[in-house]
């Protein structure tokens, strides 16, 4: 018994070495998948795949990005940083307070990493490597889209802590999990009855928020919901934005040099209750800037304003007119107005 007890012991020690063992070795790489699209590209799931990850002190995650045109960054803060704007093609260069990396970088909590720009499938680099140095619990974000977000938990390298770490195979499961419900929920992709009054309107995208217990996913159909529409010389198109998150444009005629999105242009003025109103001209370059819903209020800052969501314009010349959404054109978010006399 007394040979017996001391062998369970000696085994009871190399198991807990081989552990220690295990768990101090760092330098795994764990895959996260950022967005995920339908084959049309018409439904981008604007999320990290899976968006909550645990790791160890010294691993890495190689972000994958999966769209072909949807842009996203993969951006890391210091705790209370100010948000910047996104970066190229979406808005101006990343400043000195968050650097840009094109590179594999190290994050340790004090200082902002993020990608250069925001990157595609066919953008090159098309990952982004990023190693955790220092534990916590850290927020990643994207910087185009902003209720895209995730929680990486950077444990210490000790045997209780490898414990709870799960293999890549669990992660790609509940990655594609979360990606299929975003882009194959269809109770999300259809606009709600309009009134009677309302048979002009188009609506310019729709969405849904999706909560996860590490933070925010959403899907966003890029498509005007009546893509062609008929009226008559004098009669008015309004388009609405059921998106809960994500902006689009009404643009008519080409996009000039150094055109900015959200500065609207061409426009008439606003009517009462806050629509943007236009009357169309060919000759005239046309567009409504962001349609899009508020963000939410938060406890301790000012109200905000109700968003811009609807534009109305009047066509008094026949014809057939293109327009798209300046920011997801390149997804295919493109419609025509056919003006008959």
């Amino acid at each position: 018994m007394k040979r017996l007890a001391h062998s369970i012991s000696v085994l009871r020690i190399l198991f807990a070495a081989a552990t220690m063992a295990l768990a101090a070795k760092a330098g795994t790489t764990y895959v996260v998948y950022v967005g995920a699209e339908t084959p049309d590209q018409g439904v981008q799931a604007d999320a990290f795949f899976p968006n909550e990850v645990w790791l160890l002190q010294g691993d890495s995650i190689l972000y994958k990005f999966v769209p072909r045109n949807e842009i996203h960054t993969v951006t890391l803060l210091a705790p209370g940083q100010v948000r910047p704007p996104a970066p190229p093609p979406a808005g101006p260069p990343l400043g000195a307070n968050c650097p840009a990396a094109a590179a594999p970088v190290t994050y340790n909590g004090s200082a902002c990493v993020s990608t250069q720009a925001g990157l595609t499938a066919l953008t090159t680099p098309s990952t982004f490597t990023v190693t955790f140095a220092t534990p916590g619990n850290y927020k990643m974000v994207c910087l185009v889209h902003t209720d895209m977000n995730g929680t990486v938990h950077v444990l210490a390298n000790n045997a209780a802590n490898a414990a709870l770490l799960h293999p890549q195979s669990y992660y790609d499961q509940q990655g594609a999990q979360e990606a299929n419900a975003i882009l194959n929920d269809n109770s999300s992709h259809q606009p709600l009855p309009q009134p009677l009054s309302s048979q002009n309107l188009v609506v310019a995208g729709i969405g849904k928020i999706a909560g996860t217990g590490g933070g925010l996913q959403y899907g966003s159909v890029v498509r005007f919901l009546k893509d062609k529409i008929v009226i008559h010389k004098g009669e008015s198109v309004t388009w609405e934005n059921l998106d809960p998150t994500e902006p689009h444009t009404v643009t008519f005629g080409a996009e000039p040099p150094m055109f900015i999105p959200p500065v609207p242009a061409g426009l008439s003025g606003q009517a009462a209750d806050g629509t943007l109103t236009a009357t169309f001209n060919p000759a005239v370059f046309l567009n409504s800037g962001f349609l899009q819903a508020q963000a939410p209020d938060r406890t301790g800052t000012p109200q905000l304003s109700p968003g811009t969501t609807r534009i109305t314009i009047t066509f008094n010349q026949p014809g057939t007119y293109s327009y798209h959404c300046a920011l997801h054109d390149v997804d295919g978010m493109l419609g025509q107005v056919v003006v008959l006399p």
